[in-house]
């Protein structure tokens, strides 16, 4: 960002700095960051979705979920290797608190063998205008059922994988008045394979807005990893309301 603002005339525009004029160095958007804090940065990705529902840019008729997972390390070998010296017989979700110097990740497991060990970034779609929704982080022994309720909206259908056709997730639909667009698993009584891959095809594109995502940790703890998917967010959505050309949000944009 410092080198963009300093050689960029796109960048020096848009931020209000002339041609001859200095720009700020890297450690200026840190404080900036640190003095929003996340309650600020919460209330304006919360405010460009509401603008964009009083706009009926987002209809809230039909929302995809997902979760994906965000890795604090790559390996946690000397966190192993430590507890293990003070007698324990191995590192897991019980005991990684001790060990850590991120107090707030776990062990995490998509599959089988799909293990990572940091947060998961639950967030939700609206699958007109291709927005996020709302968006939230929990450890990663967070299931995507258990985490729906701090991303489901209060009225459409959802959209979602096998993860959400649970009780759990299903119960929350129910209580904020969803119905369930979550794909069965093959064992289910009501399983309708035709039914299941409309829901499949339809879902697809969006997709991607996880898939894009950053899959690292900037930061340690829930709160700042939380400011991290919500920046992530504003962003997305940003970029997304200038591809589809929608009318400006706020008065004198």
């Amino acid at each position: 960002m410092e080198e963009r603002l300093r050689y960029d005339m796109a960048f020096r525009w848009f931020c209000g700095f002339k041609i001859g004029a200095s720009t700020p160095d890297h450690s200026y958007s840190s404080r900036i960051r640190t003095y929003l804090g996340i309650k600020r940065v919460g209330k304006i990705f919360d405010e460009i979705r509401r603008k964009a529902e009083s706009k009926g840019i987002v209809r809230k008729v039909f929302t995809f979920v997902d979760a994906s997972a965000i890795k604090t390390k790559e390996t946690t070998w000397a966190e192993r290797d430590k507890a293990i010296k003070e007698g324990e017989e191995a590192l897991n979700n019980a005991n990684v608190e001790k060990y850590s110097a991120d107090k707030d990740a776990r062990f995490g497991c998509k599959g089988k063998n799909k293990f990572w060990y940091g947060y998961k970034k639950h967030a939700s779609v609206d699958m007109v205008s291709g927005l996020i929704t709302k968006v939230a982080v929990t450890p990663a022994n967070i299931t995507d059922q258990a985490g729906l309720k701090y991303i489901c909206l209060d009225s459409g259908m959802i959209f979602g994988d096998k993860s959400y056709c649970l009780s759990t997730a299903q119960m929350v639909m129910r209580n904020k008045n969803c119905h369930s667009g979550a794909i069965m698993k093959n064992n289910m009584r009501l399983k309708n394979k035709d039914k299941d891959k409309w829901l499949s095809k339809v879902r697809a594109p969006f997709e991607n807005v996880f898939s894009k995502a950053d899959r690292r940790t900037r930061y340690r703890g829930t709160a700042k990893v939380q400011m991290q998917v919500f920046l992530e967010a504003i962003v997305h959505n940003v970029k997304r309301l200038l591809v589809i050309e929608a009318s400006p949000l706020f008065a004198g944009a």
